[in-house]
């Protein structure tokens, strides 16, 4: 198997960027990537520890829980989890990242790059609170680079169309594929039960 190894093979294969894709490119929020920012309740963080190793890490809520600070500064609150921390030791480390933030039914994404840094600035992570918690730490995410990211994979996942989605039942809960990969000592029925207390209790 050959591997394209040089960005003049890539330009080989495919060809020059479109026009558009080139001057769509924006260094600061304007009214439309706020306007989309503030209707996305899920996004996706992209990182990098110091020797390179990627990561990328879901983040959710409500609709309007990151905060657009100003035009070149986004604030992305963190909620209770695992305390895995991979993006935010990554950011440590290395602090560029790269966000993308969907809106359901929409097929559109919004692509931001950036650099990151945590903060547990108190005044911040009290109001960025849900049912009065605080959040645990805050993303302040300073903007290099911003645009609007064509529908093509969404159309051609179908992502949306529940007509296309499996049937859930089709493949194993994740306390049963925990069970396996993790070698719990639980039954796979009794860690799903401990998810669903978790899910029930700790969201916030």
């Amino acid at each position: 198997m050959e591997f394209i190894t040089s960005r003049e093979q890539l330009s080989d294969v495919f060809g020059a960027t479109h026009e558009v894709a080139s001057r769509k490119v924006m260094r600061s929020l304007d009214v439309h990537c706020r306007r989309f920012i503030s209707k996305s309740p899920f996004l996706l963080i992209g990182s990098q520890d110091g020797a390179g190793n990627a990561d990328v890490s879901p983040k959710g809520d409500q609709p309007g829980f990151v905060e657009v600070l100003d035009d070149s500064t986004l604030a992305v609150p963190d909620r209770p989890g695992n305390n895995r921390i991979d993006t935010w030791r990554n950011i440590v480390d290395n602090p560029a990242v790269g966000v993308i933030f969907m809106i359901p039914g929409m097929n559109e994404t919004l692509r931001v790059n950036g650099q990151g840094r945590l903060t547990t600035d108190s005044s911040l992570c009290s109001r960025m609170q849900v049912n009065g918690r605080p959040a645990l730490a805050v993303m302040i995410v300073r903007v290099q680079e911003v645009y609007m990211h064509c529908a093509k994979a969404f159309i051609r996942s179908k992502l949306w169309s529940p007509e296309t989605w499996p049937d859930r039942r089709e493949l194993p809960t994740l306390g049963a594929m925990l069970k396996a990969q993790a070698q719990l000592s639980e039954t796979a029925e009794e860690f799903d039960a401990i998810l669903d207390e978790a899910y029930a209790k700790t969201l916030w």
